[in-house]
């Protein structure tokens, strides 16, 4: 039914809180972190040219580079950006003047002396990583900076690694392999798919340690989508879904996906069996929700049934077409009313009341919520709560939600400017049965004390 498709992406509204638009980092972000790299790129180079001998040159790669980055899902992660510096010389890694070891600690001590200079610098992870170096800047990004030599005659490459020893490796390469594989406007839609499957791995591996890699996930996208018959449904639900089966068919006949550069690397490798087993589980479960919400019959239970994926990334319809559908739904499935109710932290008298909706309240107040008809629902209902945050306050520091609990009453507060929901969720014997968006407005009103501190002058003793 691909009921929807303009819910992922809306090539006629770019303001639209799709899932493409939520989870793609905004300009001022691609800004912010460009100007960083560059700034890192200009400052290293010089360093490492002195203190290696060797000309430096720099390539930004990884996720950035292949226009496939996503904005952390989870408040507390960082952007990842990947800028690759390569040490020139002729011959093999091994006739250089120094080992794998040497030149990364060089890496290591030059973002150590650019950390002593920037003040936006959160910290040079110590010890570094086995593949890279790590530098974190405030505004919640880091740059990973591996190091390579680079043959420029021969084109060849191989990467420096912590335990002194080389590894073949090309991120160039696999680049270039990448955007000759489709025109433009499959090119396009390959990178929102990996988009949404590296936001689902996001959401479903916590651990960046379980995480399938960003490379992995792109081949194994790239490849579902160079191997269908009939090219891409248009619809972006159905595309997905078609994808999913694909990439799930590939994972669970082996751990093998190999690099298609070089075909002797299995990108799978990476991970050990545990990893993986989980890693085609959770592919899974996912194509199962896939097919479940592409032959849904109405907007809003496609895009209740795939917010199971993608939680709160994935957006619902707007509340007239929740109101209408409900006038469709036979009497027994009756939607959640929720009372609304929100204290200012600042000045306990300031309180406010709503019904299926609050405000606009001040930042800092607690809000409760609560269904005031859960004893007319079906025996056995289930409440499950989900906040979406929208607005540039929320974007700006990637919170965009959260999972918030279940029962018949949640608590929240309010933290940033503009208009939220805090989605309520219905389930009977299974099935969803009714979902109550309440919408949250918040100004930056702020509340006054109740109990201020005096002026000094009160605190002035006459002479008597």
């Amino acid at each position: 039914m691909a009921q929807a498709s303009t819910y992922f992406y809306d090539s006629n509204d770019a303001d639209r809180q799709t899932l493409h638009r939520r989870i793609t980092p905004s300009d001022a972000q691609y800004d912010e972190q460009e100007a960083r790299w560059n700034l890192l790129a200009d400052f290293i180079k010089p360093k490492l040219a002195e203190t290696s001998g060797y000309p430096i040159r720099s390539w930004l790669q990884g996720s950035y580079k292949f226009g496939t980055q996503v904005r952390p899902v989870h408040t507390g992660d960082e952007f990842d950006i990947d800028l690759g510096v390569y040490y020139c010389w002729s011959g093999s890694s091994n006739d250089g003047d120094f080992g794998p070891k040497e030149l990364k600690t060089m890496v290591q001590d030059t973002l150590k002396e650019f950390e002593a200079e920037n003040d936006d610098v959160v910290e040079v992870l110590e010890p570094p990583k086995m593949r890279c170096c790590r530098i974190r800047f405030r505004g919640g990004f880091h740059i990973d900076v591996p190091c390579y030599h680079l043959d420029e005659q021969r084109d060849a490459r191989a990467l420096a690694i912590e335990d002194d020893s080389w590894e073949d490796s090309d991120p160039k390469a696999i680049y270039k392999w990448f955007t000759s594989q489709f025109d433009d406007y499959t090119r396009s839609r390959v990178r929102r798919l990996v988009r949404y499957m590296k936001a689902w791995a996001a959401l479903k591996f916590r651990d960046d340690q379980d995480r399938p890699s960003s490379v992995l996930l792109t081949v194994l996208v790239a490849q579902a989508v160079y191997g269908l018959d009939g090219g891409l449904p248009v619809p972006e639900d159905e595309a997905l879904k078609v994808v999913l089966c694909k990439v799930y068919e590939t994972a669970f006949v082996a751990q093998d996906v190999r690099n298609p550069v070089d075909p002797d690397e299995n990108l799978a490798s990476r991970m050990n069996a545990e990893q993986w087993s989980a890693f085609t589980d959770g592919l899974k479960q996912f194509s199962e929700v896939a097919d479940q919400a592409v032959d849904a019959e109405s907007e809003v239970s496609a895009c209740t049934l795939w917010s199971a994926s993608f939680e709160y990334l994935f957006p619902l319809p707007d509340a007239q077409t929740l109101s209408e559908e409900a006038r469709q739904l036979p009497a027994l499935r009756t939607l959640p009313e929720v009372q609304v109710k929100a204290v200012s932290k600042d000045n306990s008298n300031l309180r406010y009341n709503g019904k299926n909706e609050i405000g606009p309240i001040p930042k800092n107040c607690n809000i409760s919520f609560r269904v005031s008809n859960a004893d007319r629902m079906p025996y056995g209902t289930n409440f499950y709560w989900m906040v979406r945050n929208e607005g540039d306050e929320a974007e700006d520091i990637n919170d965009l939600g959260h999972k918030a609990g279940q029962g018949i009453e949640a608590t929240e507060h309010s933290a940033y400017n503009g208009t939220h929901y805090m989605d309520c969720t219905a389930v009977a014997g299974g099935r969803i049965i009714g979902v109550r968006r309440v919408r949250v407005r918040i100004n930056s009103f702020v509340a006054p004390k109740r109990n201020p501190p005096k002026p000094a002058w009160t605190k002035i003793k006459g002479r008597r």
